[in-house]
């Protein structure tokens, strides 16, 4: 395994090296860096342009230039980059650093979302081929996979962002809506659940119920002005949370990772209580990491004091609830402070930018302003990825569904819940993992139509901006981040064919 991930990475590093060299002599003869100067009728254009070539190296041969580039971006191998300077003499550096941090705010949760809704939706219309359900989300599947970015953007800034920003103001739901809404989220749940139409109908009418109760509840105390989750809805949530995993793990007849899910869960719910209170008046940063590694270890611990011959199980469960129950926790501390941000800015959902200019106000109102202008952009980005992880988890699900060790498995009486999560989901996800990597790593290069529409200030724009100017620094700084984000992710790829499939390292 060593040996072959050594050799797939000499092999990269030989690809970036010419793709480097090919896309210096390609950016460079693109056009003329010195045009809008040379129309200039600035009294000091004769100065300006002596500038530009000084800062660009216009007065030396190509190969000269590159290897300038080169020796300085080779640097970066013992930490030391130098990347050069664009044609204003900023330090293109500092520039990758804003630009690489703005995308990967935007992308990583995208990523994640898109990994998650899809995979899931993928191994729900497989187990429920040819349903009403598989059709539906096949074809909204295809609806978002052909969604053009521009267009699909702008009716989330008019409908999402312009539309919604009034409605908030007053918050108030019609009769009518909320009828519409929860027959809605219930008829597409009741799809999910699948079974018989008396099962159907049922899971139909209780959902119909429960959405309809809730909305009405939130409408009559104005909640989405006021919204909060408190502690008692964060402990039941957490206590469904961990019963969930226990099920989609090993079931509740397991009792060790029953008993390191519940006691992790107990934990948490305890902790979060002593914390919720000094997190709401006094929040910083890294406290809130601090929490979130205390929860990991508590996790830790508890699933390698409980596991016994599960005990693998039973860490990486007790793991996932300490994870997903800390994002709860954020969540409800940051609604918790949506009365008061909104209190500063009666329009909570911006259309343009990553975050809004000289803001100044309390931690909770900077985190919230922050998430706010991630939601348009990471919605446009995770509907139009989720679509490929869909199909795509579907088709290998399907493939591995029919098997033959999943008909042994089942004809000798394993129930379909391990049928599906032990055997089926691991072995599915092999085919999916080279397309999760390489398309993070695409991700990782920035969306450049979507940075465009929403005015964020990263990677793709970079690039785009570099190349509109003739001016290769910034284009190489992108293209050394993306292909190093491409042959790491490669390698993780390999990596993850081995955990999966342990024939692979053989």
């Amino acid at each position: 395994m060593i040996k072959y991930i050594a050799k797939r990475l000499g092999i990269s590093l030989l690809v970036l090296w010419l793709g480097s060299l090919l896309l210096f002599v390609l950016t460079i003869n693109s056009g003329d860096p010195l045009e809008d100067l040379r129309e200039s009728n600035a009294p000091n254009r004769d100065n300006l342009i002596n500038q530009r070539i000084a800062y660009m190296g216009l007065d030396k041969p190509w190969y000269e230039r590159y290897w300038d580039w080169f020796t300085g971006a080779a640097k970066c191998v013992i930490g030391q980059c130098d990347l050069g300077t664009d044609r204003s003499g900023r330090d293109v550096g500092a520039l990758v650093v804003n630009a690489a941090g703005s995308t990967l705010r935007l992308v990583i949760l995208a990523t994640l979302f898109a990994i998650v809704i899809g995979i899931t939706l993928g191994i729900v219309t497989a187990i429920r081929q040819y349903s009403g359900f598989d059709y539906a989300v096949t074809f909204m599947a295809f609806v978002f996979f052909s969604l053009p970015v521009f267009w699909f953007a702008v009716l989330l800034k008019h409908y999402a962002a312009i539309e919604f920003n009034n409605w908030i103001v007053d918050a108030v739901m019609s009769p009518l809506t909320i009828v519409i809404v929860a027959a809605a989220l219930a008829f597409i749940l009741m799809a999910a659940i699948g079974g018989k139409l008396k099962r159907r109908l049922i899971s139909f009418g209780v959902a119909f119920v429960v959405f309809a109760a809730a909305m009405f509840y939130f409408d009559a105390v104005t909640w989405f002005r006021r919204p909060s989750i408190g502690l008692p809805i964060f402990a039941i949530v957490a206590i469904a949370l961990a019963a969930l995993i226990i099920v989609m793990s090993s079931g509740f007849s397991n009792k060790n990772v029953r008993n390191a899910v519940g006691t992790t869960a107990i934990v948490g719910i305890i902790g979060y209580a002593i914390m919720r209170g000094n997190l709401m008046s006094q929040p910083a940063t890294f406290k809130l990491a601090l929490c979130l590694i205390a929860a990991v270890v508590i996790a830790v611990a508890s699933g390698y004091l409980w596991g016994g011959f599960s005990r693998k199980q039973a860490i990486g469960s007790s793991v996932v609830w300490a994870l997903i129950a800390s994002v709860v926790a954020l969540i409800d501390l940051a609604l918790s402070n949506w009365a008061g941000y909104l209190k500063e800015n009666a329009r909570p959902i911006p259309t343009i930018g990553s975050e809004t200019p000289n803001y100044s106000s309390t931690y909770w109102n900077h985190f919230i302003d922050g998430a706010t202008h991630l939601i348009l952009p990471t919605i446009v980005l995770t509907l139009i990825s989720v679509a490929g992880y869909t199909r795509y988890t579907r088709a290998s699900m399907l493939d591995v569904l029919n098997q033959d060790y999943i008909r042994t498995a089942r004809s000798k009486g394993i129930s379909e819940r391990k049928v599906i999560t032990r055997h089926a989901f691991r072995n599915s996800l092999i085919p999916l993992t080279t397309i999760i990597a390489f398309d993070f790593a695409a991700l990782i290069s920035g969306a450049v139509l979507t940075e465009t529409v929403f005015g964020w200030q990263g990677m793709g724009n970079m690039f785009k901006v570099g190349l509109a100017e003739v001016d290769p620094a910034p284009v190489m700084a992108f293209f050394l981040v993306t292909g190093t984000a491409a042959v790491v992710m490669n390698m993780l790829a390999d990596i993850a064919y081995a955990f999966l499939d342990p024939r692979i390292a053989r």
